[in-house]
């Protein structure tokens, strides 16, 4: 599906559906403009979430305080948008039957490489230029998160990557995704959380209820993307695939399709 086709589009596909044929040429006409605007909303989302916590810094940890917080906040958030691809395929693939695109995750792999590698560079340069890189290694409550986030937001997943078996390997280019995605939902929590728990004097712990609010609003994400695509055109009808297997080997489902590709 060409994406700048509107008329084989989702959302073409609804409108046609729903026989409105006048807002389908509207749309048409503003395409490139609601694309650009799309880039810019999203760029300026993750920047100015970053920007929110620069008018705290007596609050927020010197750790995760940085006047460099805005690009640290999207260049993350490119970094985990190319992990989350990898992730989403994957899933995908095994949930519907499709073939795995592995040529195009083999060079999401290496684009992932690519933006952690900058992404810790920005953040070490941040760290020795603040003169914090001794109180990092000093064990203390707040450098305990801060280990775990850099070891699941850098460390794994970079060592990984590093190695062209494991890019060229699906499993090992999910584990590493998932991995970065761990590692940006700690960052996450603790410039949110951890960072100003010395400052308010005490330690915050959800309750059961918020995590099962998260999670019930994971879960209706992935339920409605299943929706979209058992009825709007989001992939090629050639490529979805209807395997019948034996139970015994339907946790498996992606093993053949993986292969015709690998040489890719």
């Amino acid at each position: 599906m060409a994406p700048t086709d509107l008329h084989e589009s989702a959302l073409g596909h609804v409108l046609e559906r729903l026989n409105l044929k006048t807002p389908i040429k509207w749309i048409h006409k503003f395409y490139p403009v609601l694309i650009v605007l799309g880039i810019l909303l999203s760029t300026l989302h993750q920047s100015s979430l970053g920007s929110l916590y620069l008018i705290m810094p007596s609050k927020l940890h010197p750790f995760w305080y940085s006047p460099a917080l805005p690009f640290f906040f999207f260049g993350s958030a490119v970094a985990v948008g190319l992990a989350m691809t990898i992730f989403e395929s994957t899933q995908s693939a095994k949930a519907l039957g499709r073939h795995l695109e592995l040529s195009v995750l083999v060079r999401l792999g290496g684009a992932l490489l690519v933006a952690l590698w900058v992404n810790a560079l920005l953040r070490f340069e941040d760290y020795f230029h603040r003169g914090l890189l001794r109180q990092i290694l000093r064990p203390s409550y707040e450098a305990y998160f801060l280990w775990l986030e850099l070891a699941l937001s850098f460390v794994i997943p970079i060592t990984l990557l590093s190695f062209k078996k494991v890019r060229l390997s699906p499993n090992w280019l999910y584990l590493a995704s998932v991995i970065s995605l761990f590692g940006f939902i700690t960052n996450r929590l603790n410039v949110s959380l951890i960072g100003f728990e010395t400052y308010v004097g005490h330690h915050y712990l959800p309750k059961w209820t918020e995590f099962s609010v998260t999670l019930m609003i994971v879960a209706l994400g992935f339920a409605l993307f299943r929706v979209a695509v058992q009825y709007l055109p989001i992939f090629p009808k050639d490529d979805l695939v209807v395997q019948r297997v034996s139970p015994v080997r339907s946790t498996m489902p992606i093993a053949a399709p993986v292969l015709e590709h690998a040489g890719d």
